[in-house]
């Protein structure tokens, strides 16, 4: 595995201990091999080095995405025997050639590998042209070449066309994989679990049934060191079209004619593609971006965006998006789909809500909506509110609510989320990866909404909130209301 950008955060923070992870499960072949690949002088000591110590600091910190007591030795030491680092330019096809016989002499003449982007969205086509030109994108016979491509897979519609035609330019569509660590989560892949594993719900999964549909990722962090990358971006760019479009796509689509990756992808894409495109009109009405002044959030103080660094103190851009959408098939006519994501919020919450259509006669003083909650973070688990009659002589409705949790019920090691699809890219398992038109299609459904917020400010709210006002009084006007943020 070659990992371009091997001493940046997410090749620590994710990839070594992911597959420190995968070696401890003793999931990785023998003959497995990392070659990290930057612009920076360092030894290979030294970079063993830094990624030891870094791999330790983050088992002593109980907050970290590792999530380990403590190191193994014992695995340490084989993942470490395994890592090996070259200087070299992203840009310079030179360099590309020398990694070319790099590689060669560390898995012998022609080795499978997986060429892993940790890179700036910048670099992407110019390390894929690189590895053409080096002869590193063709297949051996016997083995594999593969592409792994990290968010964001462009900025709108018209730049992720680019970007894919610059990369099948050079590597096929099934050598290509665009990775959205959310898809690894356990509770999302169990969404298709729940929706057709069981028969008590599926017959209830659609428009007689479902009356809307929430889709929640809230983080109570601020923009931190991420400035200037996140001013450039945004909350819609950096969140929707990828991470919680993946959550519609699974809670929408069609049942897959089998597990098999092209099956599953094909009806994950369709229901993206269903996504109705909005009017102008209907984008700025259906739509709200806010950003977060200063406040208290996660029990920490934290100033205004603006005030950050590496972000414009007049900067319009959101740190906060809320759209209603709508799938235009059989299955969701007329349900409206409501997302949102923002920053600095009051809690950390990533969730699916199903709220299913009331009763049809309030027979017991109120029409209530039961509602499924599939929950993604911080406690990955399922609930389901419903109505229970209150002890005593009177009858008295009040809602009540069943949960399970993941961790009640299954033992399983703290994961950062990309060990799965690493996994998975090593085996050649494509299912958890998007398409080329699926990411296009998303784009499509998103892109009113970028050329609505072009002009006017944002709606400003409070480090700590739950938003703007103005997320609020999008669904108000539909007769409902958010969830609150980390409800319980």
């Amino acid at each position: 595995m070659v990992v371009f950008g091997a001493r940046g955060d997410l090749a620590k923070r994710l990839l070594v201990p992911s597959l420190y992870n995968l070696a401890h499960a003793g999931l990785l072949d023998d003959k497995f091999h990392i070659l990290g690949f930057d612009h920076g002088d360092c030894s290979e000591p030294e970079y063993r080095k830094q990624m030891g110590d870094f791999l330790k600091e983050m088992a002593s910190d109980p907050n970290s995405e590792f999530g380990k007591a403590k190191i193994d030795a014992k695995t340490w030491k084989w993942l470490e025997e395994r890592i090996s680092y070259q200087r070299g330019d992203f840009e310079d096809p030179t360099s590309f050639t020398a990694l070319a016989q790099r590689v060669e002499a560390i898995g012998g003449k022609g080795p499978s590998a997986v060429f892993y982007l940790a890179v700036a969205p910048r670099f992407f086509g110019d390390v894929a042209d690189n590895l053409g030109k080096a002869g590193m994108a063709a297949e051996p016979r016997g083995g594999f070449r593969r592409l792994v491509v990290e968010k964001p897979f462009g900025a709108d519609l018209a730049s992720a066309r680019s970007l894919n035609a610059r990369l099948l330019k050079t590597f096929a569509e099934p050598q290509i994989y665009r990775i959205d660590h959310f898809l690894g989560k356990e509770t999302v892949r169990n969404l298709m679990v729940t929706r057709f594993g069981n028969g008590v719900f599926e017959p209830l999964w659609n428009r007689l049934h479902v009356d809307s549909v929430q889709i929640t990722a809230a983080e109570t962090l601020g923009v931190e060191d991420r400035g200037g990358y996140y001013d450039s971006a945004g909350a819609l760019r950096d969140m929707i079209p990828n991470h919680l479009f993946q959550l519609l796509a699974l809670t929408a689509m069609e049942a897959p004619n089998s597990l098999d990756a092209d099956a599953v992808r094909a009806e994950r894409t369709r229901a993206i593609e269903a996504i109705k495109v909005p009017s102008a009109k209907e984008a700025k009405a259906d739509g709200v971006r806010g950003q977060y002044q200063a406040g208290e959030a996660g029990g920490r103080k934290l100033i205004g965006y603006r005030a950050s660094p590496k972000v414009d103190r007049k900067s319009r851009t959101e740190t906060f998006a809320a759209l209603k959408l709508y799938i235009d098939n059989w299955r969701w006519a007329g349900v409206p789909f409501y997302l949102r994501t923002g920053k600095a919020m009051s809690a950390r919450d990533t969730e699916v809500a199903i709220r299913f259509k009331g009763a049809p006669h309030a027979l017991f003083g109120g029409v209530t909506a039961n509602t499924l909650v599939l929950q993604i973070q911080p406690d990955e688990g399922i609930s389901l509110e419903f109505e229970a009659k209150e002890p005593g002589p009177e009858v008295v409705a009040q809602t009540v609510r069943m949960a399970f949790l993941y961790r009640d019920w299954f033992q399983h090691e703290p994961s950062t989320g990309y060990e799965t699809l690493l996994y998975d890219c090593l085996t050649g398992d494509q299912t958890l990866f998007k398409r080329a038109d699926e990411i296009e299609y998303a784009w499509r459904a998103v892109d009113p909404f970028l050329t609505a917020w072009k002009t006017g400010e944002p709606d400003m709210y409070h480090a700590g909130s739950d938003g703007p006002a103005s997320a609020a009084a999008l669904l108000k006007r539909d007769g409902w209301a958010w969830r609150p943020v980390g409800h319980d």
